[in-house]
């Protein structure tokens, strides 16, 4: 009999990021099951998308990427986010409301994947709205106790509270965060001053968490862990945008993980794949098989 592969899944938003003269399947939680798929997981989707044709279009992409989906439609409209880049390709985002993923039902399929889930990864975005939240949270109550329970940050516009930052942490075992991300929480939680080091620290000491990341961009990243701080600089490439970028370090850190990697190697994968995602348009590139490779 075959051996079952462990399932990764995202929940929360699914949405399309529209570019000028173009639109690109998106969301945080979707893209991290995306790039864990490339590593031979199972990657899943749990979200809600609207009774039209950006709802259709969604489902056709989904399946043309090979990307599981547990997605209930919703009357009300597919999420969209409109995005433009600055110079550097780095991207500033108009996120509509009242979505239909803004509404993510709880199900029946969708407890009986969190009960045998071995990881899930989860932001604030989704949280904007109760019903979404809720279900975000009866998902992660019913996730095994030994899985990965990722929370990247991803604070968007005015999309979040302290509250909903404080009950994240509470439910997770791994932080992702990126620098500006990192000053906010220093500014909400009354840690001004602080380096952001002191702050990642802190976070890790005071939610009892396993490991947090923190991303810097061209700077590099950090993860850290109760005794020790990795650092690795990250490579130089040719920008075409920075959108999905930390999806990819996180998905990609998480699979490594998975597959039995120390803690260096993981973030060692997690730097070349992201890096990788920024040459590429969008969040869902096509992998080379040199980062398959390179993940055996």
């Amino acid at each position: 009999m075959k051996k079952k592969r462990p399932s990764i899944v995202g929940i929360g938003e699914l949405l399309w990021d529209v570019f000028p003269g173009q639109k690109i399947l998106g969301g945080a939680p979707a893209n991290f099951a995306y790039i864990a798929s490339q590593f031979g997981f199972d990657g899943y989707t749990v979200s809600a998308i609207g009774k039209d044709l950006l709802g259709k279009e969604i489902l056709d992409s989904l399946a043309e990427k090979k990307l599981n989906y547990l997605i209930e439609q919703m009357d009300y409209p597919t999420g969209t986010v409109q995005v433009t880049l600055d110079e550097k390709g780095i991207p500033q985002y108009e996120i509509c409301e009242n979505v239909a993923w803004d509404y993510i039902p709880f199900t029946q399929r969708s407890a009986d994947l969190a009960r045998n889930c071995s990881a899930v990864c989860f932001g604030t975005l989704a949280q904007r709205n109760e019903v979404s939240r809720k279900t975000l949270y009866r998902f992660l109550e019913l996730v095994p106790s030994h899985a990965f329970k990722i929370f990247d940050m991803n604070l968007r516009q005015h999309f979040y509270s302290k509250e909903i930052i404080h009950e994240s942490l509470r439910r997770c075992n791994i932080l992702k965060i990126n620098e500006d991300e990192t000053v906010e929480v220093a500014k909400l939680f009354a840690c001004s001053g602080s380096s952001e080091q002191d702050v990642c620290r802190h976070l890790l000491e005071a939610y009892n968490l396993d490991i947090v990341v923190e991303t810097k961009g061209a700077i590099g990243s950090y993860v850290f862990i109760p005794n020790e701080t990795l650092h690795i600089d990250t490579p130089q490439v040719q920008v075409i945008d920075t959108v999905g970028a930390g999806d990819a370090f996180a998905g990609s850190f998480v699979a490594a993980l998975l597959q039995g990697e120390s803690l260096r190697s993981a973030h060692k994968l997690a730097v070349e794949v992201s890096a990788y995602v920024c040459t590429q348009h969008g969040a869902m590139p096509e992998f080379s098989d040199t980062f398959v490779e390179l993940f055996k």
